[in-house]
């Protein structure tokens, strides 16, 4: 059998797996100008992911041991990371949008 000949298997794919490989030789089908076209748009996105990101700081913080189990305990309930939670809350608090429970229920 020559190596370019596609090998034929015996087992059964799944609905996920048989759409995978239907779809495996689909860029090829592209003309040069659509991929070339499919090219800049993904550059351009990886190009405003990495602006965005610049704009974002890490911070060491030190709390309570307790503090953060509970924190974890709320970001799990939400399912959320506890980091996600953490920031959601820093950016309501300075956007000025944090409300406090007693308010929220009046």
């Amino acid at each position: 059998m020559s190596s370019n000949k596609k090998r034929k298997t015996h087992s059964t794919l799944d609905e996920y797996e048989q759409d995978i490989e239907n779809n495996l030789d689909v860029s090829k089908a592209l003309s040069a100008k659509e991929k070339a076209n499919k090219i800049s748009k993904l550059k351009a996105a990886a190009k405003e992911h990495l602006k965005k990101r610049s704009r974002e700081k890490r911070i060491s913080i030190r709390v309570f041991a307790s503090d953060l189990e509970r924190i974890k305990q709320i970001a799990e309930e939400e399912g959320l990371p506890y980091q996600t939670l953490v920031t959601s809350v820093l950016h309501k608090f300075s956007t000025g949008r944090l409300i406090p429970k007693e308010q929220k229920k009046a």
